[in-house]
């Protein structure tokens, strides 16, 4: 008996609800239209946001000054964003323990896999040398773990004298503070700086991280 009841107050209860449904019909159109007037602001919004991001990227110009001051850290997403602005939207920011020699790894619009070390001087060029030791370093796993075609070593500070032979004998490219200087100032891409980089599609990718 009492089970009964129960059911018949359930259905009861379903066909009230279902006829105030039918009656207020209207509130739901009502939702309906504010949820994709809501939804068709967000998406301009976050388009005026994307596109002044990538403005803002494309703008992007950085003093010797400002990267001295940086933390090694932001030293590398700097040179991440630079790489960005000059159009390798793949850009990405890997260093950290365990990076295994590289700090950022991009694709040029040629098809290019860069692998870039970071050495930061707070003290910029007054700061200790980059010695052949971190060479050695980038030549051992830039293209072997990497897979890298263009591997670079890039400081706000000097070299010593032992790295430019030993980078060119290995193939590899060295951006001291002013090539560093023209590339975060200006507007041209760092591969349009350096010189006898490897044509388009010329590297491997075994051992690719």
């Amino acid at each position: 008996m009492v089970l009964a009841v129960a059911a018949g107050g359930a259905i009861g209860l379903g066909v009230a609800v279902g006829q105030w449904l039918l009656d207020n019909w209207w509130l739901f159109a009502v939702l309906a239209a504010v949820v994709g007037v809501a939804g068709g602001v967000w998406l301009v919004q976050w388009g005026v946001s994307a596109r002044w991001q990538w403005v803002h990227v494309r703008r992007l110009r950085y003093r010797l000054p400002q990267l001295d001051g940086l933390h090694h850290e932001d030293f590398e997403f700097a040179v991440r964003d630079l790489m960005r602005r000059d159009g390798c939207a793949d850009a990405v920011q890997v260093g950290g323990a365990g990076d295994n020699g590289a700090d950022v790894i991009a694709t040029d619009p040629l098809g290019r896999r860069w692998v870039i070390q970071c050495k930061h001087r707070q003290e910029g060029a007054a700061g200790s040398s980059v010695g052949t030791p971190d060479l050695h370093v980038l030549n051992g796993t830039g293209r072997q773990l990497h897979g890298g075609d263009v591997v670079v070593l890039v400081t706000n500070g000097r070299f010593t004298a032992g790295c430019a032979p030993l980078a060119k004998s290995q193939k590899l490219h060295l951006v001291d503070r002013g090539t560093l200087g023209e590339w975060a100032g200006g507007a041209r891409p760092l591969w349009e700086l350096l010189q006898q980089l490897p044509p388009a599609g010329s590297g491997k990718r075994t051992g690719v991280s």
